[in-house]
């Protein structure tokens, strides 16, 4: 079957299973998009397991959601993925997904500081908390931007996080970030306080974050 934009959709394919065996993502969870050009988005459908989807499967949509190419029905967290790319002409792919540590801060309403050097340099600070709201409404979306800001992820309240990226490997490379550091940051909680990279570094690798987005 001959498809449009057959490499984009074999990197949004190869990034679900890269998340299934890394254990970022799981099941019927989860979805990914990708900017094709101006108003034109590719995104995955819903109930449809992750890890097991075919490039063929995956949807093309416009700015409202309405479907140009594919069967079934776009994601139900569409309205996310099209705020983040109305609000950030940066970014042309987006991962939300439901990674163990990194939702387990979503559970508890804490926000990821820079506790690892690297969680700076690839998000551009801190991984804050948005509001929660229903997941698929408009209000997740309005909520999940406001907090995003110029950052590269934002933690969903009691749901996941959302990734995103200039392309697909950056946005995967983010939420790697994001849920490794979640994972040592949740350790050393259990261990003690944990110490936060110095601020005057911090402030470093933000300007350095943004120069790699100019």
């Amino acid at each position: 079957m001959s498809v449009k934009y057959p490499e984009l959709r074999r990197q949004i394919v190869r990034a679900f299973k890269i998340m299934e065996r890394k254990g970022l993502n799981y099941g019927y969870s989860g979805n990914v998009s990708a900017r094709v050009g101006e108003g034109v988005f590719i995104v995955t459908p819903s109930g449809k397991r992750k890890a097991a989807l075919r490039p063929e499967e995956l949807l093309v949509v416009d700015w409202e959601g309405n479907l140009i190419e594919g069967d079934g029905k776009p994601s139900v967290e569409l309205p996310l993925h099209l705020a983040v790319y109305r609000n950030r002409k940066d970014v042309s792919a987006v991962i939300h997904a439901h990674p163990i540590y990194a939702t387990v801060l979503s559970i508890l309403r804490i926000d990821l500081e820079p506790v690892v050097e690297e969680l700076a340099l690839y998000v551009g600070g801190e991984v804050k908390v948005a509001d929660y709201a229903p997941s698929g409404t408009e209000q997740l979306a309005e909520n999940a931007v406001k907090t995003l800001a110029d950052r590269n992820a934002v933690i969903l309240a009691n749901h996941g996080v959302l990734a995103c990226g200039k392309n697909m490997d950056e946005a995967l490379n983010v939420l790697e970030c994001v849920e490794r550091t979640a994972h040592s940051y949740v350790l050393a909680r259990i261990l003690g306080e944990p110490t936060k990279v110095p601020r005057e570094v911090v402030e470093w690798e933000v300007k350095i974050y943004k120069m790699m987005r100019l």
